[in-house]
């Protein structure tokens, strides 16, 4: 993969704690991803950095960040809460907004597990602000009725085939969404999707969706 021409860890301020994440922007990127997990591994996960790196492939600019600290984390309950995360994300989507190299990009969110309950949260408060919304594995349903219906951003929901639970609990909050939107189905995927070449899948999705909704995309 081709490297990113800037790259850093940041720390970036939300309420009384700091939170890390890792910074790339592959040249002239016109947008960038903020992805949100519900656990503190989100900047180290495997899969997540995998996508990441398709998603800067295809020109976009990408921050991996741990919305919880390494004690919160530590409390199960805490990766469920989906205000704390949402309020995390947005205090995240500030820093973009105001940091000199990101301001001028168009910001994207891509959700896993709970994080895309709250990227969903997120981009309803956020109006039109936020470009797209991707979900891999996620639970979307967890973001509530009201903010389904509130999201205004283009909305990819992706699920792994045998995740039947999480098939049913999508396609629940599907039915709420009121913006652009579609739901993807991978075949013989689990909910980690962990068999080979479905990861694959999800990043191809991701990056396509993320390229339409984005101003310009250096894969078109």
């Amino acid at each position: 993969m081709k490297p990113a021409k800037f790259s850093k860890l940041v720390n970036i301020p939300a309420g009384a704690v700091s939170l890390e994440g890792m910074l790339d922007l592959p040249e002239n990127a016109p947008g960038i991803v903020l992805f949100a997990h519900g656990s503190g591994s989100s900047r180290l996960s495997p899969r997540n950095n995998y996508v990441a790196g398709v998603l800067r492939e295809a020109g976009l600019g990408t921050l991996l960040i741990d919305l919880l600290t390494r004690s919160e984390d530590m409390d199960y309950s805490t990766r469920f809460d989906i205000p704390l995360l949402t309020q995390r994300l947005q205090a995240t989507t500030r820093w973009l907004q105001n940091e000199e190299r990101t301001k001028s990009l168009a910001i994207g969110y891509f959700g896993a597990s709970t994080g895309a309950a709250a990227a969903l949260q997120a981009a309803a408060e956020e109006g039109g602000k936020i470009a797209a919304v991707v979900s891999r594995g996620g639970r979307p349903d967890l973001a509530g009725e009201a903010a389904l219906g509130g999201v205004t951003s283009p909305t990819l929901l992706i699920v792994g085939g045998f995740d039947d639970v999480v098939i049913g609990l999508n396609r629940e909050a599907y039915r709420f969404l009121r913006c652009e939107k579609e739901l993807i189905i991978v075949p013989g995927a689990t909910h980690l999707f962990e068999e080979p070449g479905t990861l694959e899948q999800v990043a191809k999705h991701a990056a396509a969706w993320f390229g339409k909704f984005m101003p310009r995309s250096a894969a078109e």
